[in-house]
């Protein structure tokens, strides 16, 4: 046997182990990629929960602005009587002990049959 022949006999085998090491590295990257039980179901499950949560996000953040919206315009509405209310009590004050207040006013008006200013 000469050099030469030993040299190929040694590259035939090197080439046998590397092709029995990629075989090995291919069955495990299969699994490892498998939707149901590898790494890869877990990353699908993963996305889909990040898609999940981030709808959930979005619609409270959407309910949450449209409450708050809500919220200031009952406040305004709410300020708004308020000063109504303010107003009133100044006109009766104003009015005196002998003159009609404004709910006599009203209560007089409701009688007669008029509507209520």
């Amino acid at each position: 046997m000469t050099v030469e022949m030993m040299l190929q006999a040694a590259l035939v085998a090197a080439s046998l182990g590397l092709a029995c090491f990629c075989l090995v590295l291919a069955r495990r990257l299969r699994r490892l990629n498998d939707l149901e039980t590898g790494l890869g179901g877990a990353i699908a499950v993963m996305a889909a929960e990040v898609d999940r949560l981030e709808q959930a996000i979005q619609t409270a953040r959407a309910e949450a602005t449209e409450a708050g919206e809500s919220l200031s315009q009952e406040i305004a509405r709410a300020r708004k009587e308020r000063a109504l209310w303010e107003l009133r009590q100044r006109i009766d004050e104003a009015a005196g002990p002998d003159q009609p207040t404004v709910q006599s006013m009203r209560r007089l008006r409701k009688r007669v049959g008029g509507q209520d200013a």
